[in-house]
């Protein structure tokens, strides 16, 4: 094997797969990338089993041909080699490969390209295409609220549903929940399929074009694939049952205050530093007269509060949450404005942005002396 390519366009691609690298490998060969390069395109390829991610860049092949060579030193050289271009071909009687750049040289130890799992594209009947700044949205919009306990795996993915030309994305950890919902053309299947958090998070740190552009999702079996541009994501999804998450939203609230986004979050942000190493990270919010009064207490650190201006309408109440859970979402917020609306000192609340509908957070309180 022998080529030649841009430095930007390698760095660029491995930095993309690297991801997908095992950093506890059940196979040596899952601690490599894969390069495979044909008359047409390079493909650099890496895996763990639970995903696969693919780049193709342009270069000049003289000798078709595959190589894996180990993910965490290919990155290093590669990023660090002085030239624009670089030279890469293998060395048969050693089974080593060669690195040039300028004046710069490295010889790396392969491993055998036959023995790693090649990705090939996900063949299936039910697919469809959304444009890479909606995904992203509702990536951004969801995804955090998601659970890190591996224990439920059901509750560490993120709910895709497709239904009627509406696309919807949906994550909680039981103790709060996003939804954030868009409608989409030309959709002929439903979907409804739960995709581990990584992947999400890892597809949005991708998506970094300007130009909005199309991705084409592809489900098969306990598989999803993502193709756009010159990358390939592919995936296993999440077995279970997702909760019904209709269920959790109420239906009606006794209360509605209207607040400014960036001063209700400073405000929780503030007083919630007396709170933060405690085990829920509590803040009071009081609800009167057209005033939030936000307080929390440490028995070791002290108090503190804080009130803001506030439009209620509705019942006065006093309720207490996880601060973090508040500033998390408000932080996904991008309007002026939102709404607050509860009923109960115990019961879930809703925050909805002033202009968008289609976004909801769903918060539950918790007790507080």
């Amino acid at each position: 094997m022998k080529f030649s390519c841009s430095k930007d366009q390698l760095v660029h691609a491995v930095q993309v797969v690297q991801k997908a690298v095992s950093n506890k490998p059940q196979m040596p060969i899952l601690s490599g990338i894969y390069i495979n390069a044909q008359p047409d395109c390079i493909e650099i390829q890496a895996t763990d089993y639970e995903i696969g991610i693919s780049c193709k860049i342009e270069g000049l092949v003289t000798e078709p041909g595959a190589i894996v060579l180990s993910g965490r030193y290919f990155q290093e050289v590669v990023k660090r080699l002085p030239g624009d271009n670089i030279e890469i071909y293998t060395n048969k009687e050693d089974n080593t490969v060669k690195l040039i750049s300028l004046s710069a040289q490295f010889n790396l130890l392969s491993l055998p390209a036959d023995e790693f799992p090649v990705l090939y594209p996900l063949i299936g009947e039910t697919n469809f295409t959304i444009r890479d700044n909606i995904l992203r949205d509702l990536i951004k919009k969801t995804v955090f609220a998601a659970s890190n306990d591996e224990a439920r795996p059901v509750f560490t993915g993120a709910l895709l549903e497709v239904v009627d030309s509406e696309v919807l994305m949906v994550a909680t950890n039981t103790h709060r929940l996003a939804l954030k919902k868009e409608n989409l053309d030309n959709i002929t299947n439903n979907i409804k399929v739960i995709i581990p958090s990584k992947i999400l998070n890892e597809l949005a740190r991708i998506m970094v074009s300007e130009i909005p552009s199309p991705i084409k999702i592809t489900c098969h079996h306990n598989q999803i694939s993502f193709s756009f541009d010159n990358i390939y994501i592919i995936s296993r999804i999440i077995e279970g049952q997702f909760p019904d998450y209709q269920r959790v939203i109420p239906p009606n609230f006794a209360t509605t205050v209207a607040i400014k986004t960036a001063d209700f979050s400073s405000a929780v942000e503030r007083v919630s530093l007396i709170s933060r190493d405690g085990d829920y990270n509590v803040v009071k919010l009081a609800f009167r007269n057209n005033e939030i009064l936000i307080t929390s207490n440490n028995p070791e650190v002290g108090k503190a509060e804080e009130a803001i201006a506030a439009n209620i309408e509705g019942n006065e109440l006093e309720i207490a949450f996880n601060a973090k859970y508040i500033v998390d979402i408000l932080k996904n917020i991008d309007d002026e404005k939102i709404f607050f609306t509860l009923n109960t000192p115990l019961s879930p609340a809703s925050i909805k942005p002033e202009n968008d509908e289609n976004y909801n957070y769903i918060i539950t309180p918790v007790r507080s002396n």
